[in-house]
């Protein structure tokens, strides 16, 4: 099966190539098959966030942080579904629909505006027409407790601490398109 970075179908490029290889760990959805067309539930307008678990975090990992990306919409830069971080190293698992609520359910972890301006998940919603897309569900181990990130930031600036900060990286990928 091809990956995320690999498959012919998609039109935009790897967004995570130009961030250097890191250590990946175990990270599984009860919602979401790896490489498979996203459920309807996930997708807007109903935008429940999957179900996220992880383990076998990169020693040092003092946080997380937690994104959904979709590098093939029409724009030169991608549209961003989710992006929130400061999540306890301790925790190891997102519930289903955890993306509902801005903290996560958990005591300090900050979500940023999302490309619909949102500070929740986001479903994917590609527009009609355009071709399949590819939506990266990522979890990023953080060598830090707490990125000093203000809230209006952008998910973009996230993105830029994390190149810094990320002792390793899990993604699991689905993909949509409206026809």
């Amino acid at each position: 099966m091809a990956t995320y970075a690999d498959d012919p179908r998609f039109p935009g490029p790897d967004p995570y190539a130009p961030l250097g290889t890191l250590p990946s760990f175990s990270l599984t959805s009860s919602d979401l098959e790896d490489g498979a067309e996203i459920s309807e539930d996930i997708r807007a307008p109903r935008s429940i966030s999957p179900q996220l678990a992880w383990s076998g975090l990169p020693e040092g990992t003092k946080s997380l942080a937690v994104t959904c990306f979709d590098p093939d919409a029409p724009t030169a830069s991608g549209f961003w579904h989710w992006a929130a971080f400061n999540i306890p190293a301790d925790v190891t698992e997102l519930p289903t629909n955890a993306g509902a609520t801005k903290d996560l359910g958990i005591d300090g972890v900050v979500s940023l505006r999302n490309d619909s301006g949102e500070r929740i998940y986001y479903g994917p919603n590609p527009p009609g027409g355009h071709a399949p897309h590819r939506y990266l569900y990522a979890v990023h181990a953080v060598d830090v407790a707490k990125l000093d990130i203000e809230p209006e930031a952008s998910p973009a600036k996230l993105g830029f601490n994390l190149y810094f900060h990320s002792l390793g990286r899990a993604i699991l990928w689905g993909w949509y398109e409206t026809k």
